[in-house]
């Protein structure tokens, strides 16, 4: 088969296979091999850190919304007396698998006249929120279903109810911003409310200042007709942002239609900056490796500069030279590249395996329980990162062949063979 290949592919293999003149029958150099590695450890080490880093946010992204709902839509300033009809029509897009009323409201929680604490208290529909959240899952301590109209009962996050050392059964004072006027001036509202559970969503933010209470409850303390808006849950919440494009076109639009992600842009966007960042500083370690390729194809020319002068000699193009020194470099970038991405992949899959070995081996634990709200390293692996990955080493890896491989082409047969 390697008769029927052009003898620019046939040397460049042959001096991939064997480096130095006393080793001829080693597969590879060891100066060869060591550029092998370094690229192969660079893509292996970006694959994983970047399924790491996407494992974790995967895991917040889900812990965040067992609260927030995929998608809302509601009209600053308004009610929605009739919002049946409005979750009847927006069920009518297949991607909508459920709807369920919310108020919302800021306000401060106090107990035993304690320091008051800052909270967001949302108002649900108890039978009703599990199509859009799985609040009544994360409840730790007594029942989310507890929250009964009219018997002014309150769900906390396990951090508010610690900051505001309240157990079950005990009374909360709430203070709302919206004051009463009376002959002595603008009072704020308040109202007692008695802890009915405590739940973990494990995202500090929901955690330690957010509150839930019964949808008629609040629309009573904020004097409201309805709910202020509807939540949504939906078949695929990575759509989000083009499911509530389509919504916005079924409604008025005085009404705001608002995904997951723009409730959290900031989180989101510091995210994705820092995987860029990542990707980044990953790839210097890839372009090490390729760099290290410049110094093996310039010390293979230095070596074989008598075989250039015989090939030349014999009517070899300087073209042809320089394609033997491409092929020698790409090869070994191929080489490395899919070893890296075998390598990456391979451990990303497996981490949930590979770090408890670890873990067990040394006798440590790198997510200790009572300091993160996880124990285990997550790991989402994304086939659109490894791609870009290993295209992006196999061109680094070309680019590191030019200079050598134009160095060989310009090598003059007479210099060359004058001390051979």
């Amino acid at each position: 088969m390697s008769k029927n290949l052009p003898f620019e592919w046939i040397v460049g293999l042959r001096y991939t296979r064997a480096g130095k003149r006393n080793s001829r029958n080693s597969f590879i150099s060891f100066i060869s091999l060591i550029s092998v590695g370094g690229i192969a450890l660079g893509v292996g080490a970006m694959i994983i850190i970047l399924s790491v880093m996407n494992g974790f946010r995967k895991d917040v992204t889900g812990r965040m919304l067992s609260v927030l709902a995929h998608v809302e839509v509601f009209e600053r300033g308004t009610s929605l007396p009739n919002w049946q009809d409005l979750a009847r029509k927006l069920q009518t897009n297949p991607e909508v698998k459920g709807a369920a009323p919310f108020v919302q409201a800021q306000a401060m929680l106090s107990h035993g006249g304690e320091a008051l604490r800052p909270a967001v208290v949302r108002g649900v529909l108890p039978e009703a929120e599990p199509n859009v959240s799985d609040l009544a899952k994360t409840t730790r301590y007594g029942s989310f279903n507890d929250l009964q109209a009219g018997e002014f009962r309150i769900v906390l996050g396990i951090d508010l109810a610690r900051a505001l050392q309240v157990n079950l059964g005990d009374k909360v004072t709430m203070v709302l911003p919206q004051g009463t006027v009376t002959p002595a001036g603008i009072v704020p509202r308040m109202r007692n409310f008695t802890v009915a559970g405590v739940f973990v969503a494990g995202h500090q933010e929901f955690d330690g200042g957010m509150a839930f209470i019964h949808i008629e409850d609040a629309q009573r303390l904020l004097r409201l007709e309805g709910p202020a808006g509807l939540r949504l849950r939906l078949e695929d919440m990575h759509r989000a942002p083009q499911v509530a494009e389509e919504l916005q076109k079924l409604v008025p639009k005085e009404m705001t239609v608002r995904d997951w992600s723009k409730l959290n842009a900031t989180w989101f966007a510091a995210v994705q900056t820092e995987k860029r960042m990542m990707f980044v500083v990953l790839a210097l370690i890839v372009a090490v490796a390729a760099f290290n390729l410049v110094s093996t194809l310039v010390m293979t020319v230095t070596d074989k500069q008598a075989d250039i002068a015989i090939l030349r000699t014999i009517g070899a193009s300087p073209r042809s030279i320089q394609k033997i020194f491409v092929i020698q470099g790409a090869l070994v970038g191929l080489l490395g590249a899919a070893l890296g991405v075998a390598g990456g992949v391979v451990v990303s899959l497996n981490i949930d395996v590979i770090v408890p070995f670890i873990e067990n081996l040394l006798g440590v634990q790198f997510l200790p329980k009572d300091i993160y709200t996880i124990s285990s390293v997550p790991s989402d692996m994304h086939w659109s990162d490894v791609g870009v990955i290993g295209v992006a080493a196999v061109l680094l890896a070309f680019a590191a062949t030019l200079y050598p491989s134009r160095w060989a082409a310009n090598v003059k047969p007479a210099e060359a063979l004058r001390y051979e």
